[in-house]
């Protein structure tokens, strides 16, 4: 045995140890609510990020634009001041009281969204949606990191997979919203309608939310916030939490791609018309898109415990049995058979979350989460929704020319080659995924 693989031995006894004594007894049904809370504010934020790509092409139409400045509007105005601006957030929620940071900022996404309905001209709207990333950057770290708190580890799987779920939520919803008031009321007024609902959720957090012991789940850790050259030392030092961001790019890419541009699919492809697509996919999301979130946490929470690696391993398999599918699905000779392979692609593309969430909590410091987390959706975010919808958008104009509306099938596949691509990362993350939790356990107060 060498001398590194003996010191993680000890270091993971020595946790084992300090976690041995007492626990603090979970609270009732009171975290359930809040984690319940908190679905409602990940839904909020995702019909708000949702809205757009749902109404892409009434806007495309107005403002003259072409798919590669609707791709833009989707991927790098929102995601590049999102993540940039989670970095900050991060460290405030590290330190601060994190209940606060998550009102702020629903109540802040919420209202620039409303205004978004008030765009005079693209370049307005593409302003109005970098202010609506900024909020929304003080959503996830906080919330996970009070999940954290809020449930021991062995549940966590299950809690953050519940709390992803809100996104595809916020999905079906908007699909269904989205088509529904566009019909009644056009695309401006339903920015509006969608938006202000986020306000009155914010009001509740602020009012209701109490802010838990910082790592009561997590014996003998210290809860002073890293300082940040030590934060991000130690996280580059996680191999696996490394090998994950960029496993979990890929993967955002491929969601993204496909999510912002499945609309105009149908209505290209297929002929639809927007209400009918939005319909069909918004009751995908509710019957097959939840369902794939909370089946990414209950299997990680059965199996983690017997293999670490599982956390890796779920999502590479999922990404694997999934490329058929989405082959299928884009080049099915007509809608409802097109829906049929569309359903299985979205129900496992859609289970890597909750364990890619689940490891990137188990592989850091307490002191140090909220900052991962932030971290993850830099990466992702710059990577995936930055550039996932983008490079679909640009194919899209470039093969129009050979291709015309049909390009769309082509450049789609853009998804398929970027999950399998990230199986390789994740496969790479799992090499090293059991000394890097045995590491972040061992921490020890100084």
């Amino acid at each position: 045995m060498t001398q590194e693989a003996s010191r993680i031995e000890q270091d993971a006894a020595a946790a084992l140890a300090r976690d041995s004594g007492p626990r603090p007894e979970p609270d009732g049904a009171y975290p359930w609510y809040v984690l319940v809370l908190l679905f409602g504010i990940y839904l909020s934020n995702h019909i708000d990020r949702q809205i757009l790509s749902i109404l892409l092409e009434p806007i495309k139409a107005e403002f003259g634009a072409s798919d590669t400045m609707m791709g833009f509007l989707t991927g790098p105005a929102f995601a590049i001041f999102y993540a940039f601006a989670g970095i900050p957030i991060a460290r405030w929620a590290d330190r601060g009281t994190r209940r606060t940071i998550v009102a702020i900022s629903a109540a802040l996404w919420s209202l620039l969204t409303a205004l978004s309905g008030l765009a005079g001209s693209f370049a307005q709207l593409a302003l109005l949606r970098v202010g609506v990333g900024v909020g929304e950057a003080g959503c996830s770290p906080p919330s996970h990191s009070l999940i954290s708190d809020y449930f021991p580890p062995a549940q966590r799987g299950r809690a953050l997979g519940l709390y992803a779920a809100g996104g595809q939520a916020g999905a079906a919803f908007g699909f269904l919203l989205g088509g529904l008031l566009f019909a009644y009321f056009g695309w401006r007024t339903t920015f509006v309608l969608v938006g202000l609902p986020g306000v009155l959720l914010a009001v509740l957090v602020w009012l209701t939310v109490r802010e838990p012991a910082r790592g009561q789940w997590d014996r003998g850790a210290s809860v002073e916030p890293m300082p940040a050259v030590e934060a991000f030392r130690f996280l580059w030092q996680q191999r696996s939490y490394v090998h994950l961001q960029l496993g979990g790019a890929l993967h955002a890419a491929a969601a993204y791609g496909v999510g912002v541009w499945v609309v105009p699919f149908f209505m290209r492809v297929h002929g639809l018309e927007l209400t009918q697509a939005t319909t069909m996919l918004g009751i995908a999301a509710i019957f097959i898109g939840i369902p794939g979130m909370l089946l990414g946490g209950w299997l990680a929470d059965r199996l983690s415990p017997r293999d670490q690696r599982w956390f890796l391993w779920l999502p590479t398999l999922a990404a694997i049995v999934a490329a058929p599918f989405s082959v299928l699905f884009l080049f099915a000779p007509d809608p409802w058979l097109a829906i049929v392979f569309y359903l299985p692609h979205s129900l496992l593309s859609l289970t890597y979350s909750a364990p890619v969430y689940a490891m990137t909590q188990a592989v850091v410091r307490v002191r140090a989460r909220a900052l991962a987390v932030a971290l993850h959706l830099l990466v992702v975010n710059l990577l995936g929704l930055g550039l996932g919808p983008l490079v679909v958008g640009a194919l899209n104009d470039y093969f129009r020319e050979s291709y015309g509306e049909m390009a769309i099938r082509y450049t789609m596949l853009f998804a398929v080659a970027a999950n399998v691509a990230a199986c390789v990362f994740y496969l790479l993350s799992a090499r090293t995924v059991r000394e890097d939790i045995a590491r972040a356990q061992a921490e020890t107060d100084d």
